[in-house]
């Protein structure tokens, strides 16, 4: 016993149905793929042909999936088809979906509704940010389907304003993002109210050891399915990469945002104040703007996100609570103004574009004080990527400085030395010494390492 929670370790891998398929043949019923159908979707993903049948037939699923992969269809299609089959006699939640993000739990509760269009089952989103009496309210009307933030989830059921008694169905989603926002601590919290005879549906990007360690306390003989390796980035999406003075970015995502093919462009920065300040210097530029972040309230950033959908807005400007949480077809391309510490953040960042079926570009800027990170994301993503010269602020010095440091570098000799060889026999076999190498990352001579940003995501959001 880990937690008061069994540990679970037999995961039963998935294989990947071999062959096109359509929804028909997934077992689903007519009403669901009229829905289907209505969103314009034919041939499911591969996270939906290895999920969908495995959770209609009360499986625990283990799912490891990036964003962008359709999985959301995937727990929500089976999950609506089985709660149409129980009716009950009076409306009560019996399913629980947990989401890191106000943007993610709004979508996830679109997407329910959109799906379950023909059904007649019901569901509600509860985060907050706002004023929760309208939750409550909704809550007491009864509802199938309850999706959540952890925080405001909390507090409702400290004032006893939801009740899980009937709950069969618990979805986990983006589960190393609740860890890097802090929220695992407040994630077994809740799972101790809720029944221990359930299906647990638990999705992640990725699985660093806590996540594991979760994802095996909560799940009961689970099966893995798996699209992506982990930290991988899509193959669609054309990343660049442009090095520049730090003084200079403005300059260049004034002289990128001219180009007519940027139709719909996502800008990151990696605090909020930086975004405010690089919505107001767009502002100034003659290029409009909106921006997202963790400071703006619902409303304002629902007012923003839906005039990006509809393209009312061309540029929005965000921190990386968007980076998960922007569900948008057809976002042409990604501007990385300032490069995550985090190189999955990367990973996720990009991954807003080239959706479905449309391509995309990712332009990062990186300035002297980034290279680590660059070369981070660049282990992490397994290659380089294409360098931009053909703009009018290049930083030359700074590409230079990157791929000497990335060089290993020998040892200094001293004056009338002659170097060693560095192969085994020249060292003296096992009694030499490798010539010694050179950091992979270097770290500024003034500040010590811990100068970096912190990795803990709720510091900036």
């Amino acid at each position: 016993m880990v937690g008061g929670m069994c540990v679970r370790t037999d995961i039963i891998l998935s294989p990947l149905p071999k062959g096109c398929m359509k929804f028909s043949d997934l077992k689903l019923q007519e009403n669901l793929l009229r829905a289907v159908a209505a969103e314009g979707y034919t041939v499911p993903t591969p996270i939906q042909l290895q999920a969908i049948p495995h959770v209609l037939e009360g499986r625990d699923v283990l799912g490891v999936a990036q964003t962008g992969t359709g999985k959301t269809a995937a727990f929500a299609l089976p999950i609506l088809q089985k709660l149409g089959a129980t009716p009950v006699a009076t409306r009560a939640i019996r399913c629980l979906v947990l989401a890191p993000t106000r943007e993610l739990a709004t979508q996830i509760a679109e997407s329910f509704s959109v799906y379950g269009a023909h059904t007649g089952l019901t569901n509600a989103v509860v985060f907050g940010g706002v004023g929760q009496e309208p939750q409550v309210q909704r809550l007491r009307r009864g509802v199938d389907i309850l999706v959540a933030t952890p925080g405001r989830l909390m507090d409702l059921m400290d004032q006893r304003c939801v009740n899980f008694s009937h709950l069969n169905t618990l979805v986990l989603d983006e589960a190393d993002r609740m860890l890097d926002m802090g929220f695992i601590r407040d994630v077994r919290r809740i799972l101790k109210a809720l029944p221990t005879k359930r299906q647990t549906l638990f999705f992640s990007a990725t699985m660093p050891a806590e996540v594991d360690l979760l994802a095996r306390q909560m799940l009961t003989h689970p099966v893995r399915v798996e699209v992506a390796p982990e930290a991988t980035t899509a193959e669609k999406v054309d990343q660049r990469i442009y090095f520049v003075h730090k003084g200079d970015k403005r300059g260049l995502l004034v002289h990128l945002l001219k180009e007519a093919a940027i139709t719909r462009a996502l800008v990151f920065t990696r605090t909020k104040s930086g975004a405010n300040r690089v919505t107001r210097q767009l502002a100034e530029a003659g290029v409009p703007a909106d921006v997202i972040h963790g400071n703006k309230s619902q409303n304002a950033r629902e007012r923003a996100l839906d005039g990006f959908k509809k393209g009312e807005t061309r540029v929005l400007v965000a921190t990386d609570i968007a980076a998960r949480g922007i569900d948008v077809e057809q976002i042409s391309h990604v501007i990385n103004f300032d490069l995550p510490n985090i190189p999955e953040s990367y990973v996720h960042r990009i991954g807003r574009t080239a959706r479905a079926s449309f391509s995309g570009v990712a332009m990062s800027f990186c300035d002297a004080e980034e290279r680590a990170f660059l070369r981070d994301i660049e282990r992490t993503i397994r290659m380089k990527v294409p360098v931009v010269e053909d703009h009018p602020f290049v930083n030359r010095s700074a590409r230079a400085e990157t791929e000497a440091e990335s060089e290993p570098r020998r040892r200094p000799q001293p004056p009338g030395r002659r170097a060693r060889s560095s192969s085994p026999q020249a060292r003296g076999g096992r009694g030499g010494h490798p010539p010694q190498a050179r950091p992979a990352i270097a770290a500024p001579a003034a500040k010590p390492a811990a100068a970096a940003p912190s990795r803990r995501f709720s510091k900036w959001y």
